[in-house]
């Protein structure tokens, strides 16, 4: 069964995307193509038990396995080393990624302390959409009480939109909250 988001986006969202930018066919019209979720722990390789909780914890935010991520090259000043574990990531797709979106937007960005609304400047030039979260205790998820150490986690909203403007647009039709 399609998730809500995506049963909006179908039936509403392109609609009304492709009468605003004057489409010739409904298949330009700008979609979410996958959610990359990052958290990156630099001492993640001396630190093997805070790693491995920030894995179950995403997998627990997601519903989907998190995968470790290495270090590709050494960088000295930091004290890591070609081949060490430095974070985790998890890339949603299809259904599960509309399901994320949904409990993003409603749920868990009200509860950010202080929330003034996401940086409406963060999107590249191919039209995807990056921003951070210092906590991660916001997703409902959580058991506060098991967390040990808290840390941030960086989100990618890759769309097939074509610029900044047609990013925003599909964003601001999911309700995306953006800073005035």
């Amino acid at each position: 069964m399609a998730s809500r988001l995506q049963v909006e986006y179908t039936k509403n969202i392109r609609k009304r995307l492709f009468e605003r930018f004057k489409y010739k066919s409904i298949m330009e019209v700008p979609r979410l193509e996958k959610i990359v979720l990052n958290v990156g722990m630099g001492d993640g390789h001396s630190n093997v038990n805070a790693l491995n909780a920030a894995v179950e914890e995403l997998t627990t935010i997601t519903g989907q396995r998190a995968v470790k991520t290495v270090a590709k090259k050494s960088i000295s000043n930091f004290k890591i080393r070609d081949g060490y574990d430095v974070g985790c990531r998890v890339t949603l797709r299809k259904d599960h990624m509309y399901e994320f979106l949904d409990r993003l937007i409603n749920i868990s960005l009200p509860r950010v302390r202080d929330f003034k609304g996401l940086p409406p400047k963060s999107f590249d030039n191919f039209g995807n959409y990056n921003f951070a979260l210092k906590e991660q205790i916001i997703f409902p998820e959580i058991d506060f009480d098991k967390v040990e150490n808290i840390h941030g986690m960086n989100i990618t909203i890759v769309t097939t939109a074509k610029n900044k403007d047609e990013a925003k647009a599909l964003l601001e039709e999911f309700k995306m909250p953006f800073r005035e």
